[in-house]
């Protein structure tokens, strides 16, 4: 390991102990201090692979304050190793003020990558995920958090998010008004003894939420992207068309018009349109 400052941003396992890779084993040993979101949740993991490196805490309300001090360790010559509770920081957990003052000290920031709740939810969804959009953690208000779900209604990417287990039920309402009725997978536990998934249709899902056991912890959903629009017919487009050639409307100012209107490529509208012309 290099002697020069160094950051680097560990994934640590999202429930059980064995997902964690040799290499991240090696850095937690190796650094001088490990900056973890919470140290006792850490301190059990090092533990258990028999680490003895120093631990500072970095949560939410310190990480600001804090990352000046360990931006100038790591200035010396010092190496440290930033991890959350589980799972990658950076990804809906403390990490972006770290790594952002490392970089602008010119501070090498290394990734060591590993565990994932997304990843994990995403690769057993049964869903078409080959992209997804992330969105995390919405307002826990339910007037935001609606508010925001009626903006994603026409994404069509596959959608995952986390959520606090008490707020569940309230979150698939919501996107169940907002996206329609679609598929979704709920992963809890995940990786751990009692790991589930349930399947099935935003209402279905909320009816067995509410009718089973209280959810303790956090979550993560992943709910089926837009489907995509119907094709307007072809008569259509031309009845478009030649009513805007009989307006004296240039090609391309149909082209245009007629593509915003009716959500077409505006190049094939344009091909269209001058074949409808000569």
């Amino acid at each position: 390991m290099s002697t020069a400052g160094v950051l680097y941003v560990v994934a640590t396992p999202i429930g059980n102990l064995e997902d964690v890779t040799l290499r991240a084993l090696r850095v937690l040993a190796e650094v001088d201090v490990i900056a973890a979101e919470d140290t006792r949740r850490t301190s059990i993991l090092l533990r258990h692979h028999g680490i003895r490196t120093r631990l500072v805490s970095y949560y939410d309300a310190v990480e600001r304050r804090r990352t000046p001090e360990l931006v100038e360790r790591m200035r010396a010559g010092g190496r440290v190793a930033l991890v959350t509770d589980a799972g990658t920081p950076g990804i809906a957990d403390p990490g972006y003020h770290l790594v952002r003052g490392a970089i602008e000290a010119s501070i090498p920031v290394v990734p060591i990558p590993g565990a994932s709740a997304v990843t994990a939810l995403v690769s057993v969804a049964g869903l078409p995920v080959e992209r997804f959009a992330f969105e995390g953690f919405l307002p826990p208000r339910a007037t935001a958090r609606a508010a925001r779900l009626r903006e994603l209604a026409s994404e069509r990417r596959a959608m995952v998010f986390l959520e606090a287990g008490r707020r569940l039920a309230a979150f698939l309402k919501d996107a169940a008004a907002a996206l329609g009725d679609r598929e979704a997978v709920i992963g809890r536990e995940l990786t751990k003894v009692h790991e589930e998934q349930l399947r099935g249709r935003l209402s279905e899902l909320q009816g067995r939420i509410e009718a089973g056991e209280p959810v303790r912890g956090e979550v993560t959903i992943v709910v089926g992207g837009a489907d995509a629009p119907e094709p307007p017919a072809s008569d259509a487009v031309d009845d478009a068309i030649r009513e805007g050639l009989a307006s004296g409307l240039s090609v391309r100012e149909i082209s245009t018009g007629v593509a915003t209107r009716l959500g077409l490529s505006r190049r094939e509208v344009y091909r269209r349109a001058l074949a409808l012309r000569s």
